[in-house]
């Protein structure tokens, strides 16, 4: 076996074509590198498409400090099987099948236990930019096929299209997850959702779909006509009318907040009905608000990231058995570059999805 993986480290063939970030100026351009062997618990997938998330602006430009170039991006990954190790019995070769924000993880601790791989307390290995188990630095769905433990892969219902399956798997997840955890599928029930972009407008499809009254609250009264006609909002409120807000004092249920531009918390959660959940899933430079939003409502503020292999599965059969279906803008992986600037100006409705297939040659 040893001597087949040496063997097989040592043919390695640059057989992978990927878009890759060389530098923090972040400016993609084509790039080929070799991906792991596949392992026996291992899916080889044919990348079709992969969405378009804050996530790769962050890494490419380094914007954290860790970034390791060159950086191919990309954690919407959808795809076709194209080959299987020798133990994977939950994919055969032709699946539709998509990879999300991780790869890897201890699978071993109480999360990974649980189906909550993402909270790994050895931390959970992320799709690019982050250190595989053979020591090598992971490259993202920017590229031609990618080589992933099928424990990490999710199943797609196969009339379910990949280029809508794609940003699933971290906008929709990022919102899904802590929408359950909060018990937010309740019919009847009122929901307000802070900002409309790739998460927001996730988090008001599953709100409809759980029927539940669904506020939106954007910055931008330019969104209103879509929010309402195209995503099914009941309401759409300008947050800086303070008419509006204060007319739906202690009125909510539910708040997700998918705005990650920094703005004020307290008028927000006045907002919320006494013990009201406040849910934050943007990553704005700081949260302040007075303890008496938090106390005297009996208020609860939790935060999220995406979520675990099994509530993502979950979140994907949903979708499907309730035709919900991200809004997208397919591009060529040409567009990338513009794409990235585009979404830093938030100038997408409502994510960018790269057409791999056809596109990465």
């Amino acid at each position: 076996m040893d001597a087949r993986l040496t063997m097989d480290s040592q043919t390695k063939t640059e057989d992978c074509l990927g878009w890759a970030a060389r530098d923090p100026s972040g400016a993609l351009s084509p790039y080929k590198f070799s991906r792991r062997p596949l392992g026996s618990d291992d899916v080889s997938l044919k990348i079709t498409h992969c969405g378009v998330c804050y996530a790769d602006v962050i890494w490419s430009r380094n914007k954290n400090g860790d970034s390791m170039y060159p950086l191919v991006p990309g954690h919407e990954i959808a795809g076709v099987v194209k080959e299987v190790g020798s133990n994977v019995c939950r994919f055969k070769v032709g699946d539709p099948v998509g990879v999300g924000t991780y790869v890897n993880s201890c699978r071993d601790c109480e999360y990974c236990n649980d189906g909550v791989e993402v909270h790994c307390v050895k931390g959970s290995v992320f799709t690019f930019n982050g250190i595989d188990e053979d020591g090598t630095v992971t490259k993202g769905g920017y590229s031609s096929y990618i080589v992933v433990h099928e424990r990490y892969c999710f199943r797609i219902p196969s009339n379910y299209p990949l280029a809508s399956a794609a940003p699933l798997l971290c906008a929709g997840i990022t919102v899904y997850a802590p929408m359950m955890r909060h018990n937010m599928n309740h019919s009847g029930k009122s929901l307000g959702v802070i900002g409309l972009g790739g998460l927001g407008h996730m988090a008001v499809k599953f709100g409809k779909a759980f029927g539940l009254h669904v506020t939106v609250f954007s910055t931008s009264i330019s969104k209103k006509e879509e929010a309402l006609n195209l995503l099914g909002a009941d309401k759409f409120v300008v947050s800086s009318d303070q008419e509006q807000m204060k007319g739906l004092s202690k009125s909510l249920d539910f708040i997700v907040d998918t705005a990650s531009g920094n703005h004020p918390f307290d008028p927000y959660m006045s907002l919320l009905k006494i013990s009201g959940v406040y849910v934050l899933v943007g990553f704005p430079s700081e949260v302040k608000f007075s303890p008496a939003s938090l106390n005297m409502g009996m208020r609860t503020v939790s935060g999220s990231i995406t979520g675990g292999t099994k509530v993502t599965q979950e979140m994907i059969d949903f979708c499907a058995a309730h035709n919900i279906y991200p809004q997208i803008e397919v591009i060529p992986i040409q567009y990338a570059n513009e794409a990235l600037e585009r979404l830093i100006k938030r100038d997408v409705k409502y994510r960018f999805v790269i057409d791999i297939e056809n596109t990465l040659k």
